[in-house]
């Protein structure tokens, strides 16, 4: 992990999509999908959310390990929780090549893959045979491309990977599917919650929604009403955006999501809306630009009970997770607080 400063020039000499396959081939040849002790970290790291016990509250976002082929790797970096997938019911290549592109300038990556995997039958044997535990492991569900049919995607989604899931990801917010974001309307996303409730069973994981940052000025308090009242326990805030701030990077009109850092003050902005609009009766997961123990603190004390990050590992390397979990226990003694709960929407 140390050595990665010195590894990036010639990881970043490969197309992104490639130096992407060839980490998850290196993982898998490390440990597969086995655990090593957990992570350091400590007690006052440690939650509860949506009834699940974190190690800790740092978790690596959806769209790294998108076949859940390296979960158990992650989670011996530091992170808390991995969440694996976007998992559609059948398999599906995804959008055309090249389709990742990195805007180092910028620090940023915009990606326009499409929910690409092998599907949700491929996945499941995997994570049937990981151990269950402490160490927490999410599911992102989506809708396969051609779906006539994507409500109902979404519940076959649930029904087939409860049983392996610690959480399940309602992800309707990824700009890479034409019409997806439509679900997050007011009509639409009630008819969508309504279902996937329906379709888990009585003890079956707790669900989160993952919306978009780029929202109207009424959609959070739709969305949040849409929530509460269909029973759903939490969500996610938030997904890539469309949107284009002053980039730098030879890239930067390449369609798609932008994510890392030129995405951190729109995801902040989106999760203090949700948090305005939830009052706390929902577990909120912040995402967007994370990159350091200072993003990861503004967003819990903006509101965030957990946070994810993925695209800041392409620039900090494999050690972020520890980094960040460090500086978070220095952040409780200086803050005078017991436990990371406590510094939740302290803001």
């Amino acid at each position: 992990m140390a050595l990665y400063p010195l590894l990036r020039p010639f990881v970043f000499r490969l197309d992104a999509e490639q130096a992407h396959r060839a980490t998850i081939a290196a993982l898998k040849l490390r440990s597969g999908t086995g655990l090593t002790p957990e992570p350091a970290s400590t007690p006052r790291l440690g939650t509860r959310v949506a009834g699940l016990d974190f190690l800790n509250p740092i978790g690596l976002a959806a769209g790294f390990d998108k076949d859940a082929e390296v979960f158990g790797p992650m989670l011996n970096l530091g992170f808390g929780f991995v969440e694996v997938g976007t998992l559609t019911p059948k398999p599906q290549a995804g959008n055309g090549k090249p389709r990742l592109f990195r805007l180092v300038e910028d620090r940023a990556v915009i990606n326009r893959f499409g929910f690409n995997n092998r599907g949700q039958i491929d996945a499941l044997q995997r994570l049937k045979a990981r151990r269950r535990g402490s160490r927490i492991v999410g599911v992102n569900i989506g809708a396969n491309k051609d779906s006539i049919d994507r409500i109902a995607d979404y519940s076959a989604g649930v029904r087939e990977m409860s049983s392996v899931a610690d959480y399940l990801t309602v992800n309707i917010s990824s700009p890479n599917t034409p019409g997806l974001r439509q679900l997050q309307d007011e009509g639409a996303v009630r008819d969508l919650l309504a279902a996937v409730r329906g379709a888990r069973a009585a003890d079956g994981p707790p669900i989160f929604l993952k919306v978009a940052p780029d929202l109207g000025e009424q959609e959070p308090r739709q969305i949040v009403r849409a929530a509460l009242d269909q029973g759903i326990d939490g969500l996610i805030v938030s997904n890539t955006t469309v949107s284009r701030p002053p980039l730098r990077s030879r890239h930067a009109l390449e369609s798609g999501g932008l994510s890392g850092a030129p995405l951190r003050s729109l995801a902040l902005d989106a999760l203090r809306r949700f948090r305005a609009e939830t009052g706390g009766q929902l577990p909120l997961i912040g995402v967007g630009g994370i990159a350091s123990a200072d993003d990861a603190w503004e967003r819990i004390r903006a509101g965030a009970d957990l946070v994810q990050l993925y695209s800041a590992l392409v620039y900090e390397g494999p050690g972020l997770a520890r980094r960040i979990l460090a500086d978070l226990e220095r952040r409780l003694d200086q803050a005078g607080l017991a436990n990371i709960a406590e510094a939740v929407a302290s803001e």
